[in-house]
């Protein structure tokens, strides 16, 4: 019954909805599934991710998110239009004033595309908020003070990395190389030395269950279970830790070269901060074991994963509404 505001943390791999004074209300995959035959939506979120590999030729699952941005805009759209009619209601006097979260490095027609998706999904304004930023403010990192903060936040389908310093940011990288990428060096990796074909889904679990971003002395093991390369048929494999390392070795070295990147150009006061501070890992993918262990070796500075990192940008999202006319007039961009 009155303007109410919404915050959505817009990722490839999840979208998490929060509602100000409610905090996270909704928390669903971004995925779409289509009829092949005249392009409708059949599904979205949870019930189109049970689709994906499993569907039949007149039906198609995918993610309109590709590496952080808009892929399909009409697709996003709809998927936008859905998200907030589930926490709000199809039938409401007033449209809600949406703040979303956007990659570090994002260019003007990316981001004018997020903009547009939110309004034609239904909201009165919308506005953008760097994810690194949201981050530090879910991780209760105190980014209106002078000193340097270096917040790399590692989702689904980027790692964002930036250093932020009296409220904004100062420099910054978006790596395209996230979660996804580590499950399809999975898949290629098990395709390639076991000639084995194995899903999506199969290769994430994977990562969850054995991965790690250093080898280990003492390894677990998994069966996996997929298709035979050779004769078409089912099989099952055991693989260890050590071999999963491997696999995901060179998207590891791309993360750590996006994260040196910045200190790199970061301000000689700015990067004795973060020796000082450390590195804060947010994002889902920073949870992958030994993650922090792996930075800290590479690059020789401390490291430190977020409290709840899968939440750290839809608890800065949660800070940001709950003020919003300070943020509004400071950290929220209006295209």
């Amino acid at each position: 019954m009155f303007t109410r505001k919404i915050g959505i943390d817009l990722g490839t791999v999840n979208t998490l909805v929060s509602v100000a004074g409610k905090g996270v209300v909704l928390n669903e995959p971004s995925v779409v599934a289509l009829s092949t035959e005249d392009n409708k939506i059949m599904a979205i979120g949870h019930e189109a991710k049970d689709m994906l590999g499993r569907t039949p030729d007149i039906i198609t699952a995918s993610k309109p998110m590709k590496d952080g941005v808009i892929a399909d805009f009409r697709v996003t759209e709809s998927m936008l239009r859905y998200f907030i009619n589930k926490v709000s209601g199809r039938v409401r006097l007033l449209k809600p004033e949406i703040v979303i979260s956007v990659p570090a490095v994002i260019n003007s027609t990316e981001r004018r595309a997020v903009v547009d998706a939110a309004i034609e999904a239904g909201a009165k304004a919308a506005y953008i908020i760097k994810k690194p930023i949201l981050a530090a403010l879910g991780a209760n990192i105190p980014i209106d003070s002078a000193s340097g903060n270096m917040v790399v936040d590692i989702g689904g389908g980027t790692t964002e990395v930036a250093m932020i310093s009296l409220g904004g940011v100062v420099s910054a990288n978006s790596t395209r190389v996230g979660g996804n990428k580590l499950d399809e060096a999975i898949k290629d990796y098990v395709r390639k030395r076991y000639a084995l074909v194995i899903g999506d889904q199969t290769a994430e679990r994977v990562k969850i269950k054995v991965g790690s971003a250093l080898s280990l002395r003492k390894q677990d093991k998994i069966e996996i279970k997929g298709r035979d390369l050779m004769d078409g048929l089912p099989k099952v494999i055991e693989i260890g830790t050590n071999e999963i390392a491997e696999a995901m070795a060179e998207e590891l070295r791309e993360i750590i070269l996006g994260i040196k990147k910045v200190l790199q150009e970061t301000l000689p006061e700015l990067a004795a901060d973060v020796i000082d501070r450390g590195i804060v890992l947010s994002g889902g993918t920073s949870l992958l074991k030994n993650m922090d262990q792996l930075i800290s070796q590479m690059l020789g500075v401390p490291c430190y994963i977020a409290d709840d990192p899968l939440f750290s940008v839809s608890r800065g999202i949660n800070v940001v509404l709950d003020d919003f006319d300070n943020y509004k007039r400071s950290a929220l961009v209006k295209t």
